[in-house]
């Protein structure tokens, strides 16, 4: 299998966490350089990341569905509970992250790039990400982790994001999104200590350095 891939795309991260976790034989192309972004067009029209090929040349976009496709497809390590209730829970942790912790931080990184946006814009979108970071503190079960005992697609899917609000988020005045979060700093720290996330993570980082220094 092939997956296209930006180490430093957070949801390009959830799919590599899961795949990490599962031990699978995959590999990652940065589609920038193989085949080139005009040509990865032709591959996956949206042009985004990240997007799976199949062995038998099925292409699957979108990370959630990339994600519950490893699921199925190799069940035995299991990222999803077996309950109906559990899946539900781990669902809408990573259903919440899509739609409502991942946007308006995303909104805010075009400033990044020199984009003139206004400051009103920037505090209602800083807002808006700490509200919805407070809904997650308050959402996190007993743990150790986000939906339970077991690591599951919602850690995979909040981890690689967590990351670049913790790197990104103070440039437009924003606290660190673990401070005054307890329950989520202290996730945090075992996410750091995980080997799947850990790897993500450290991707990351070395991406995020080379984009800062070039």
């Amino acid at each position: 299998m092939k997956m296209y891939s930006y180490q430093l795309s957070n949801f390009a991260g959830k799919c590599r966490v899961a795949a990490y976790e599962k031990g699978l034989n995959i590999e990652f192309v940065d589609p920038r350089e193989n085949p080139g972004q005009k040509e990865y067009k032709k591959i996956n029209p949206t042009g985004k990341v990240p997007a799976l090929e199949t062995d038998d040349g099925q292409l699957i976009a979108e990370s959630e569905v990339i994600n519950e496709y490893l699921e199925d497809k190799f069940p035995e390590t299991p990222l999803l509970p077996s309950d109906a209730e559990g899946k539900a829970a781990v669902r809408s942790i990573t259903r919440y992250h899509d739609l409502y912790i991942d946007p308006p931080m995303r909104a805010c990184f075009p400033k990044l790039f020199g984009q003139d946006l206004d400051d009103q814009f920037i505090a209602d979108k800083i807002a808006e990400v700490n509200n919805n970071l407070d809904q997650l503190e308050a959402s996190i079960s007993d743990g150790p982790w986000l939906a339970g005992a077991a690591f599951t697609l919602a850690d995979a899917a909040i981890a690689p994001t967590l990351f670049l609000m913790d790197n990104l988020l103070p440039n437009f005045g924003s606290k660190k999104p673990f401070e005054g979060r307890p329950k989520l700093a202290a996730w945090w720290q075992r996410i750091q200590a995980r080997e799947s996330t850990k790897t993500v993570l450290g991707e990351q980082g070395a991406a995020l350095a080379a984009m800062m220094k070039g």
